[in-house]
């Protein structure tokens, strides 16, 4: 037989043996005891519904159908699902960039309307417009950028990790 053949057997055996009847009782002894066939005395359990568990992605996705309904009655917040910084890459070491730094952020989904992106260039906070922009007075040396999107309140939705960057500049003789 086929190995493939043996394997949707193997399938639709599991699928009936999952779907059997579930059967109790309790001996002489006091020991309660279960089994998928009838004995006397027996009591059918019935399952309502398959205990069963969700990946991550199934309960983020019945998390969004929840908030869609939420949006409905008109008080859900927007999720985002990942936030970070594009460019420049973590470690990274940028050569003569004289002073302008060329930053890019990956958000997903897009920024909302009435949300606002803060950055932190070494600890100092700055509002920026949009997910690209250039940042001023980037000299040589160790540097770290860090961002995060703000409600209509100032609430913090999502914040990026820390990139730590080095910026170079060649010497001229």
């Amino acid at each position: 037989m086929e190995t493939r053949t043996i394997l949707v057997l193997l399938g639709l055996l599991a699928t009936t043996v999952a779907a059997a009847d579930t059967w109790t009782w309790t001996d002489e002894d006091g020991v309660v005891h279960y089994s998928d066939r009838p004995q006397p005395g027996a009591m059918l359990i019935v399952i309502e519904e398959p205990n069963t568990s969700q990946s991550l992605s199934q309960r983020r996705r019945t998390a969004g159908a929840g908030a869609e309904n939420a949006s409905d009655e008109g008080a859900a917040a927007t999720r985002y699902e990942s936030f970070e910084v594009a460019s420049p890459g973590a470690e990274e070491t940028l050569w003569n960039i004289e002073g302008v730094l060329s930053v890019s952020l990956s958000l997903s989904p897009g920024l909302q309307p009435g949300h606002q992106i803060r950055v932190y260039f070494d600890g100092k906070p700055q509002m920026v417009t949009g997910t690209s922009f250039q940042l001023q007075e980037v000299w040589r040396g160790v540097h770290n950028l860090q961002a995060e999107v703000l409600d209509e309140t100032g609430k913090m939705l999502i914040r990026t990790r820390t990139n730590r960057f080095y910026v170079q500049q060649s010497t001229v003789n």
